[in-house]
């Protein structure tokens, strides 16, 4: 795919490895603005190991991170203060209230009340303002972090599993409301949901092993590997050894 120059995430040569594994090998990507990603691989293809060094949570073992032309190594906070991030598994202060968690962390980032009005206005989580994080169901819990991620208007979301646990009608609120912030901010998002993919994301990144094996559109994906549904591409990638499972 052809990048300006003006690339939100810059990531080149970039590995991380613990031991013999190899959970990042030698990985290089641009992303810019109006760009929906999604990251698809097995379990172990190293997706939230990718997320976590842009994020500034890991550190990778060589390679370089760029976000908005800086170095994350050299300005993490720069980074950092750019991003949102839904990790996996949404980590909160379960004896915290909705409302007094958010404000917590608006205040880690400089912000008032109206940041947490406006981002719980936005994830629909007003109704629970008043709850502590340990009574709401699994899908209320994933919308009180999405809430989280936004609530600075990052230009970069990374978003690891951001419909986990939610209902259908959830799913669809949450993925209609990605494609609507899309348009000025680059957010990439890692699934094993391929229909999420394929309804969301404009571009798609095959990792296996750490490695990538594809990056294009849906439909460069279906022409590298031949075949007519995003469900056989993924297979025909990442399951070599086996292609009937």
């Amino acid at each position: 795919m052809k990048k300006s120059e003006k690339s939100t995430i810059t990531v080149k040569d970039l590995c991380k490895s613990y031991g013999v594994i190899q959970a990042s090998d030698n990985l290089n990507f641009k992303a810019e603005v109006g760009e929906v990603i999604a990251l698809l691989g097995p379990n172990g293809a190293g997706k939230s190991t990718l997320m976590n060094m842009i994020a500034g949570y890991l550190a990778p073992t060589s390679g370089t991170i760029k976000v908005l032309g800086k170095n994350i190594a050299q300005y993490p906070i720069f980074a950092k203060a750019h991003i949102g991030f839904l990790p996996e598994g949404a980590p909160l202060y379960a004896d915290l209230t909705v409302k007094r968690f958010l404000t917590y962390m608006a205040q880690l980032r400089g912000l008032g009340k109206e940041a947490v009005q406006k981002a719980a206005e936005i994830a629909n989580i007003t109704d629970v303002f008043a709850q502590k994080i340990e009574t709401l169901s699994k899908g209320y819990q994933r919308r009180v972090g999405f809430a989280q991620s936004i609530l600075s208007n990052p230009p970069i979301l990374l978003l690891d599993e951001p419909t986990d646990g939610l209902d259908p009608n959830q799913k669809d609120y949450i993925r209609s409301l990605i494609k609507k912030m899309a348009k000025d901010k680059t957010i990439i998002i890692s699934t094993h949901l391929l229909e999420e993919a394929e309804s969301i994301c404009n571009r798609i990144i095959v990792l296996d092993k750490g490695k990538i094996k594809s990056d294009g559109t849906l439909n460069d994906l279906l022409k590298q590997t031949k075949t007519r549904s995003i469900a056989a591409a993924f297979r025909k990638l990442t399951h070599k050894e086996n292609p009937d499972a």
